[in-house]
């Protein structure tokens, strides 16, 4: 009844103000001349330029393939034979654009692929994509289409993982300006002369005591024993590619989404370093599928059946995957950049009952887009970041009947925007949106997400607290809010959309023009 009440709660609110025109916000607006306008703080952060989430950094689009090998099922275990061509495409050459097969191409840009026919193809162990320019492709998620049965012991479908991990390359160099806003681009470096245009760099947020102390971190108690948020001596790292130097002023691709303030991050001090990562892939995916395995609900720890994993990738995607039943489904690892997942939608028949949830789709790495995914069922987290996220990172137009929604699970994720979200039947104990401090939730989860926005979101309740030295915005968003002890945060034209209907869209069309948001599927 509760369900059914705040669907008609919701669908009644969003028809109202369908009917009105839309309103401005405080913070991002167009102005005279039909361009966005930004509104900062006195300190300069501002709301972040969220477009260079996807693959290629966005507004590029997914890449169709030509098949080099056709398989059948055959009866029983699939594994076998699905991997062993999968292992016979990686070991062909890369071609100039990246793709493996160039025998096969024809005009234009093409990728190498397997191609698996309309069918049922059981499998009991895991697939492997550990080469660049590989995608595994069915002939449709419907019906009729490629149907992957799990079975066996419970495992993951899918590996898309390179090896190792960023390595550094050269000297650690420090930043030198007193405060870097979130949103900034430009850093200034003790000394910038070893860094040049097209650098792969990782900038050096550094965990300190006094940066914990700021964030209330440090006296986390729970049943008498003290919880650590994120280890003092640790650091936070943004993966970024140099854009320009100038004397020592250098210019990275994407803009920063955490600020970086001196005063709390000595000794050390924010730095930056050139990175090299020669294990990590790109130029895969997986698509047109439909995956399913059995119904289980154990308790997170116990064994599970998955669907994919992607880590140490670039510029890798999957799309039109629906998948039926798992636990704790997709992971996108804190090494993957530039992912896109399109038209993934995870349905369950059989709510989960532990007490702690499993999370649908759990993102770790940078510049990941959500586009068109939903989830179906109860008892999951459709959408969790994790510990030490750096985006741009967002979830756009996302939808389903879950009964939770994008809920930032632990230690601090920074630059998440949620675009469009509709769930209807969310409840206040797992609203809609939950930027919030979880404090000794876990394991000592504490401030979970900053300098994150729900934007034009309709879901009965809402969950938006401010961190310390950070800003957490819901904009046009349409729903109750959630009070707890912390701080609400900035809620703007609660109950009235704003214009951009669509936040990432727009920044995307500005950035790169109409075309960019044609090239993902928007007219």
């Amino acid at each position: 009844m509760h369900n059914r009440l705040g669907q008609m709660l919701i669908g009644s609110a969003v028809a109202a103000v369908a009917l009105a025109a839309p309103a401005a916000s405080k913070w991002v607006y167009f102005g005279d001349d039909h361009k966005l306008h930004y509104r900062a703080d006195e300190r300069g952060n501002r709301i972040v330029d969220f477009s260079y989430a996807g693959y290629h950094g966005g507004g590029v689009r997914l890449p169709s393939v030509a098949a080099a090998k056709t398989l059948a099922a055959v009866s029983g275990d699939n594994t076998a034979q699905i991997q062993a061509a999968l292992d016979a495409v990686a070991h062909l050459p890369l071609n100039a654009a990246g793709f493996r097969g160039a025998v096969l191409l024809k005009a234009g840009t093409f990728e190498l692929d397997l191609l698996l026919k309309a069918g049922t193809f059981e499998l009991d162990g895991t697939l492997q994509i550990a080469a660049s320019g590989v995608v595994l492709r069915g002939s449709g998620s419907d019906g009729g289409g490629t149907n992957i049965e799990l079975g066996g012991a419970p495992h993951r479908f899918l590996d898309i993982r390179g090896n190792g991990v960023p390595q550094a390359a050269g000297d650690t160099i420090g930043i030198k300006d007193a405060y870097v806003p979130s949103g900034a681009s430009v850093v200034h470096l003790v000394n910038a002369a070893a860094f040049h245009a097209g650098d792969t760099v990782l900038v050096i947020h550094p965990v300190t005591e006094a940066w914990v102390h700021l964030m209330g971190m440090d006296t986390l108690v729970r049943d008498g024993k003290q919880q650590t948020w994120i280890k003092a001596g640790t650091a936070i790292r943004t993966d970024r590619v140099v854009q320009s130097v100038s004397g020592d002023a250098v210019t990275l691709d994407v803009p920063l989404t955490d600020n970086l303030d001196a005063t709390f991050l000595q000794p050390a001090g924010a730095r930056m370093v050139k990175y090299t990562f020669p294990g990590r892939i790109s130029e895969v995916g997986v698509e047109s599928l439909r995956i399913a395995a059995p119904s289980l609900d154990v308790a997170i720890t116990s064994a599970q059946y998955t669907v994919f994993r992607m880590d140490a990738v670039m510029d890798a995607w999957a799309r039109d995957v629906v998948v039926q039943e798992t636990q704790n489904g997709i992971v996108i690892g804190s090494a993957a950049k530039r992912i896109t997942l399109d038209g993934v939608r995870i349905n369950h028949a059989q709510p989960h009952s532990g007490a702690a949830a499993p999370a649908d789709f759990s993102l770790a790495g940078s510049q990941i887009l959500l586009n068109r995914c939903a989830v179906n069922g109860e008892g999951t987290w459709p959408v969790v970041t994790q510990a030490t996220v750096s985006g741009p990172n967002v979830v756009l137009n996302f939808g389903g009947d879950a009964h939770a929604g994008v809920s930032p699970h632990q230690r601090w994720a920074t630059g998440l925007l949620v675009d469009n979200l509709r769930l209807p039947n969310t409840v206040q104990r797992t609203p809609g949106i939950a930027f919030s401090n979880r404090k000794t939730a876990g394991s000592g989860h504490g401030w979970d997400v900053g300098w994150s926005v729900a934007w034009n979101v309709a879901s009965p309740f809402l969950l938006v607290q401010q961190p310390p030295g950070s800003m957490n915005w819901c904009i046009g968003c349409t729903g109750e809010e959630v009070k707890k002890d912390d701080p609400l945060g900035i809620f703007d034209s609660r109950g009235v959309p704003v214009e951009p209907e669509s936040l990432y869209l727009e920044q995307l069309r500005e950035r790169l023009g109409q075309q960019a948001a044609v090239n993902i599927g928007y007219q």
